[in-house]
C-alpha cells in the first residue's frame, strides 16, 4: 500500500517526535528492593573492623553521585577536594594526566616537532578525534551536594582564568584545594617540572611554588610564592610574591576562621607548615616536625626512607619526611599535618604564640614548641607513597571522630580524636564502589557525609552518606592500622 506524502511525513514527524521525547527507564524501587542491591552496596563500602566497645557513624557509599559531567567532560587525576561551609563539593583535577584514549575527543590544533598533528597534550591526532568520548574539564569543577555540576573554571583548557600579565601562573601539576569562610578558593601545585613535555599544556615556569588565591567564579585575586623554587629550603622566608616565601612543592592549605591564618604544607620538596595572612599573604611563621624552627634539611635528605629509621628502632624522627601532605584545623585551635613521608600524624596547639618561632624540640617533648602529640599510622607501611595523606574532622559539635585516609594501604581510618584510637575503617584497596586505588582527599559536609578523591589511575569522586550516630565514642585500637585480625 502507498503512503500518501503527508502520511510519511506526520510518520517522520511522529517518529522524531518519539525519538526527542524518549526517556531512560525510570527506577522501579520495588523491583530494586528486591535485588538486595543496597544491602550488598552498604556491606561493600560500610564501616568494618571496629571494635565491640566503639561507636562510630555508618556510611554507604552513593554509587550514583557525582551526577553526569556535561560536554562529554572526564576527570584526570584529583589532586584537591575540599567541602566548603555552604556544603558545595570544589575539585581540584588534572585535565594533563589523562591517557590518549580517556581524552579522545580532542582534537588535532597543533603540531610536533616533526610537523605531524597532535592535540594540545601532544597526542597524535593524524585523522582527527581518536574516538566519541571525552574531553578534558577544566581543572576547578563546584558540585552541589546532590552531584550536580555548578561552576566549572581554570586550568590549562581555560587559560582567561590566569594570566601572566595579571601575576598569575598555573601550576604544572594541580594539588590541594580549599575555600574559606569569606568564599575565596585557595589552589596549590606540586610539580617540580623539570623537564616540561612540551606540549601545548606543559607549564613553562619552573618548579610549582605558589598558592593561588581566586573568587569562587574564577576571578583572580592574588599569588603567594611564586614558581621556579629551586629544591628543598624550608627555611627560606622571602622571595615569593604578597611578603610570602617561595613554596617548594606544596600540597595543602586551610585557613583559620578565628584568625583568618592560613597554614600551608610545604610539602613535597619543603618540610614544613607556612604560616600566613590570608587576606594579605604576608608570613607569619613556619615550624617542622615537633615545631622545630630552623628545619634540617641536610639531616632529613641523609635520613633516606622512613625505614631506615623504623628498623633502627628510631621512631621519633626530628623532620617531617616527603610529602608533608595536609594540614588541618580543627574547631578547638589544634593543628594537624600529615607527616605522610613518616606514616604519622602531629598535632600542634594552634594559639601557642610561640608555633612557628624560632625554637628547638629535637627529642619530641610535648608541650614544646606547640608540639602537642602524635600518632603513626600502619606505622609498618614500607615505602613510598606513605599511609597518612588526608585527615578531617567529623562534624559533631566536638569533632569527635578523626578521619585519616591512608595513600598505601587505600582504607579510612576512623579515629576517637581525643584519645587517637581506632574505632573502624572504610574501604579497602579496589575499583568497584566504596573501594579506592591512590586514595588521595577526604574532606565532609555539614551532615558528616565524607567524600573522597583518587590519583593515579584511580581518578574519581566518591560520596559516602552518613547515617546513624553522628560521632565517634567508646574504646578502640591504640594502635592504627595493621592487618586486621
Amino acid at each position: 500500500m502507498k503512503l500518501k506524502p503527508i502520511a510519511i511525513l506526520c510518520a517522520l514527524l511522529g517518529f522524531v517526535a518519539a525519538g526527542v521525547a524518549a526517556q531512560a527507564p525510570k527506577p522501579d524501587a520495588k523491583t530494586l528492593a528486591a535485588t538486595g542491591i543496597l544491602e550488598r552496596l552498604a556491606e561493600r563500602s560500610g564501616v568494618y573492623g571496629g571494635p565491640a566497645s566503639a561507636t562510630v557513624p555508618g556510611f554507604v557509599a552513593d554509587a550514583g553521585w557525582p551526577q553526569k559531567l556535561p560536554n562529554n567532560w572526564i576527570l584526570g587525576q584529583v589532586g584537591g577536594l575540599y567541602v566548603a561551609p555552604d556544603d558545595h563539593v570544589w575539585v581540584y583535577q588534572r585535565p594533563r594526566s589523562l591517557t590518549d584514549d580517556e581524552a579522545a575527543l580532542t582534537a588535532a590544533t597543533h603540531t610536533s616537532k616533526d610537523g605531524k598533528p597532535v592535540d594540545a597534550m601532544g597526542f597524535a591526532r593524524p585523522y582527527g578525534v581518536l574516538g566519541d568520548c571525552c574531553l578534558p574539564a577544566p581543572s576547578v569543577l563546584e558540585f552541589d551536594d546532590t552531584g550536580k555540576l555548578l561552576r566549572a573554571w581554570g586550568g590549562p583548557a581555560d587559560p582567561d582564568k590566569c594570566k601572566a600579565e595579571q601575576g598569575c601562573v598555573w601550576p604544572a601539576t594541580e594539588h590541594g584545594i580549599f575555600v574559606d569562610h569569606n568564599g575565596f578558593v585557595y589552589l596549590g601545585g606540586n610539580n617540580a617540572n623539570a623537564s616540561p613535555n612540551g606540549s601545548a599544556w606543559a607549564s613553562n615556569n619552573g618548579a610549582d611554588g605558589m598558592i593561588l588565591k581566586f573568587t569562587k567564579d574564577g576571578k583572580f585575586v592574588a599569588m603567594f610564592g611564586g614558581p621556579g623554587g629551586k629544591g628543598p629550603d624550608s627555611n627560606n622566608t622571602n622571595g615569593g610574591k604578597n611578603g610570602t616565601p617561595l613554596f617548594y612543592l606544596p600540597a595543602d592549605i586551610t585557613v583559620d576562621p578565628s584568625n583568618n591564618r592560613m597554614y600551608v604544607a610545604d610539602g613535597y620538596g619543603n618540610r614544613r607548615v607556612v604560616m600566613l595572612d590570608a587576606a594579605t599573604g604576608q608570613y607569619i611563621g613556619h615550624f617542622g616536625a615537633y615545631g622545630n624552627n630552623p628545619i634540617d634539611d641536610k639531616g632529613a635528605a641523609a635520613a633516606g626512607n622512613w625505614m631506615n629509621d623504623f628498623t633502627k628502632g628510631n621512631l621519633k624522627p626530628a623532620f617531617f619526611r616527603n610529602p608533608v601532605h595536609c594540614v588541618k584545623v580543627s574547631k578547638d585551635g589544634l593543628i594537624y599535618v600529615c607527616d605522610r613521608g613518616n606514616n604519622r600524624v602531629q598535632i600542634f596547639n594552634g594559639r601557642n604564640p610561640g608555633l612557628g618561632k624560632p625554637c628547638s624540640n629535637p627529642n619530641g617533648a610535648a608541650g614544646a614548641c606547640g608540639f602537642v602529640t602524635e600518632q603513626f599510622v600502619a606505622v609498618k607501611t614500607n615505602g613510598l607513597p606513605g599511609s597518612a595523606v588526608s585527615m578531617n574532622f567529623s562534624t559533631d559539635a566536638a569533632q569527635s571522630c578523626l578521619y585519616v585516609g591512608d595513600n598505601s594501604n587505600m582504607t579510612i581510618y576512623i579515629l576517637k580524636r581525643d584519645t587517637l584510637e581506632e574505632l573502624g575503617r572504610i574501604g579497602r584497596s579496589g575499583r568497584e564502589a566504596g573501594e579506592f586505588h591512590w586514595l588521595h582527599q577526604v574532606s565532609l559536609d555539614s551532615r558528616g557525609n565524607l567524600y573522597t578523591a583518587e590519583v593515579d589511575t584511580g581518578k574519581r569522586i566518591q560520596k559516602f552518606i552518613r547515617f546513624g550516630a553522628q560521632g565517634c565514642s567508646g574504646t578502640g585500637r591504640t594502635t592504627v592500622g595493621g592487618v586486621l585480625p
